[in-house]
């Protein structure tokens, strides 16, 4: 079992050597170093770009403010259309729309009266 042990660490010295020969470790290490700094840089600069965006595109108060502006004009428009109807003419017309009613349902019995 010693033997075997002894095999495999010989066996894993050797590749770590290989491993150690192929990679430059200080210039993996200044490579990862500059990635890890240019990846910082990229998201700093995204999240300023989204920021600026951000309140650039920041439209929530300008739709509140629009639709005040909106419902004044409408209230304003909607009390000056209620002050120039003449409150007189409102029970006239109704009158005038159930009259026609009765003469269409006199019209309609005679004519149901007819077919019977």
């Amino acid at each position: 079992a010693m033997i075997k042990v002894a095999g495999t660490l010989s066996k894993s010295t050797d590749v770590m050597q290989e491993v150690s020969a192929l990679i430059k470790v200080p210039e993996l290490q200044q490579n990862m170093m500059e990635m890890s700094k240019e990846m910082m840089k990229a998201g700093l600069i995204d999240e300023m770009v989204n920021d600026a965006l951000d309140s650039a595109l920041d439209t929530d108060d300008l739709e509140e403010e629009t639709e005040a502006e909106v419902a004044k004009v409408l209230a304003e428009i909607a009390g000056e259309t209620m002050a120039s109807l003449p409150t007189a003419q409102a029970p006239q017309e109704e009158a005038a729309q159930e009259e026609p009613e009765e003469d269409e349902m006199a019209q309609l019995r005679a004519r149901l009266d007819a077919v019977k």
